[in-house]
């Protein structure tokens, strides 16, 4: 068995948080901390115009002595965004993740965005995964003696 990005997501609860291109870096990162997340959507209405992650924040603002106040999110954001479809497996989102040295991925049906994963999603899939193998493999083993 593989799990799927939609099984991924259908596990998972709650909205996809995203902020505007405009919004103040300060205001992102304000929303990751009260939602313990990583990292946002940056959307321009509908429109998936980039990702914004803890990572973008120290390295293009904190390393670079800017001020997240006076800071648009656009200005720092990651603008070419990996993302997956909801019918790819977790080895495909391993295989991206680690190709592009991202920590998340938006989901992406259609053109349309219907959520994000992390890496913390694919190895909760990946253990479950693995203990539905070994399951199956002492179920086998046990019914063979």
């Amino acid at each position: 068995m593989r799990t799927t990005v939609r099984d991924m997501l259908s596990a998972k609860s709650g909205p996809v948080w995203s902020v505007t291109p405009e919004t103040p870096v300060i205001e992102a990162l304000r929303m990751m901390a009260e939602k313990n997340v990583g990292a946002v959507l940056v959307c321009r209405g509908d429109t998936l115009a980039g990702i914004l992650s803890e990572r973008d924040y120290a390295r293009k603002v904190v390393l670079k002595g800017r001020s997240s106040k006076d800071t648009p999110v656009g200005d720092i954001m990651t603008s070419r965004v990996a993302s997956v479809g909801p019918d790819q497996t977790t080895d495909d989102c391993m295989a991206l993740m680690t190709a592009k040295h991202v920590r998340h991925l938006p989901v992406l049906e259609g053109g349309d965005l219907v959520g994000i994963i992390s890496i913390g999603d694919v190895v909760k899939a990946v253990i479950a995964d693995l203990r539905f193998s070994i399951e199956q493999l002492e179920s086998y083993i046990n019914g063979a003696r």
